[in-house]
């Protein structure tokens, strides 16, 4: 049975409506061309009352990266210490990478824009956890390729994600059935030329 109330469940998925339409304007219109008006209004209540919700602009998206590299990391975890092998770990961590590029292109844009615009404490939590999440892939990587320095491994983890990551200048131009197996081998592909140049 759960402990949570309805009202606290309710604030929950409020934040998350407007954290997700903060999102999609923010990578429309960019974070300066928004207002804490047009946010209201996309989720369908006075700008204002937002203020309930967070502080302020800069808050709301400060929240919107960090859950995201949080969710990210955490579900690296996840998959690296319920895998069998560094094999399936890697399969895994791939498709975990390829959905987040395939279901939430307005997150990787205002990540790549909006980054500079967050405050410098959050802006610092945000990057340790995206190394924390390298690093994940790093430690697969190494098991996988043992002779091949960190470096580069962490060069080719870097590079497969601005290969997935760039979705949102490729979304559209194929259903999402057909580009998940089109990422997942040029991401494996990528991988191996990378661990593997001399």
């Amino acid at each position: 049975m759960s402990t949570v109330s309805p009202s606290t469940r309710n604030r929950g998925n409020r934040r998350a409506e407007i954290l997700e339409a903060a999102a999609r304007l923010f990578a429309a219109r960019g974070f300066h061309g928004v207002s804490i008006e047009d946010i209201g209004g996309a989720v369908g209540v006075s700008g204002p009352a937002l203020y309930r919700h967070f502080s302020g602009k800069d808050a709301l998206l400060s929240e919107m990266l960090l859950d995201v590299s949080s969710r990210l990391r955490e579900s690296a975890v996840a998959v690296a210490t319920s895998s069998p092998g560094p094999a399936e770990t890697l399969d895994a961590l791939l498709n975990l990478q390829i959905t987040f590029a395939i279901e939430q292109p307005a997150l990787i844009t205002v990540h790549d824009r909006e980054l500079g615009n967050v405050p410098e404490p959050a802006r610092r939590q945000i990057r340790r956890l995206q190394r924390l999440y390298v690093e994940e892939w790093v430690t697969v990587l190494a098991e996988l390729h043992p002779a091949c320095p960190p470096a580069r491994l962490r060069a080719a983890t870097h590079a497969v994600f601005g290969l997935l990551n760039s979705t949102p200048h490729s979304a559209g131009e194929l259903p999402a059935q057909d580009m998940r197996p089109l990422l997942h081998t040029m991401a494996r592909a990528a991988i191996e030329a990378s661990v593997n140049a001399r």
